[in-house]
Formats: structure tokens, C-alpha cells, sequence
């Protein structure tokens, strides 16, 4: 089985798991399907927007695909939610991010 199916089937075990969800977005940017892992970013931070690590990832796939001011949406987005949470060093990765578009 490939990791993808591998993720997937993570996903459909544990549905309230966002970790599978990251490793499904992240293996599909790793082979170069950006919009496939734009797409699973997307659900994923739909899902489960508290889930910080994802927001870096995602701004990053958008600045691939060319779509700066979206990727500056999420970079925005994430920094709120580190900021509620007291992630300080995901906000200043963000807030990183963020400053080099």
C-alpha cells in the first residue's frame, strides 16, 4: 500500500485524529501534487483549525502555487490561533513567513 492509501485509511480509523490528515497533506507536497496538498491543507484546517503546525505547511504550498495573498490569509490565520494557544515559536515561524512575502 502506498503512503497516501496509508493516510487515508489513518484518516477513516481515526476521524478526529488530525495528525493523519497533516501526513496525507504533507506526503502529497512531497511528490509535487500542490494542489492535491493545498486541497488536503485546506480540509484539514477547516476541520481542525486549532491544529497550529499545519498553518506554516499550507501558507508554504499557497506561495507554491502562486497564490501570495492566500498564503498571507493562512500565515495570518495561524498566528491568531498560536497566539491563543501560547505557541510562541509557531507564531514567530509564522510571523517569519509572513514578513518574507
Amino acid at each position: 500500500m502506498d503512503r497516501v492509501a496509508t493516510f487515508q485509511s489513518f484518516i477513516a480509523r481515526s476521524p478526529r485524529d488530525p495528525f493523519p490528515r497533516y501526513g496525507l497533506a504533507m506526503e502529497l507536497r512531497a511528490r509535487g501534487d500542490l494542489p492535491a496538498a493545498w486541497q488536503a491543507f485546506e480540509t484539514l484546517l477547516a476541520e481542525f483549525p486549532a491544529y497550529v503546525p499545519a498553518y506554516l505547511m499550507a501558507g508554504q504550498t499557497l506561495v507554491a502555487l502562486g497564490r501570495r495573498d492566500d498564503a498571507a490569509d493562512v500565515f495570518r490565520t495561524g498566528i491568531e490561533h498560536a497566539s491563543q494557544i501560547g505557541n510562541a515559536h509557531a507564531r514567530g515561524e509564522l510571523e517569519g513567513a509572513l514578513a518574507e512575502l
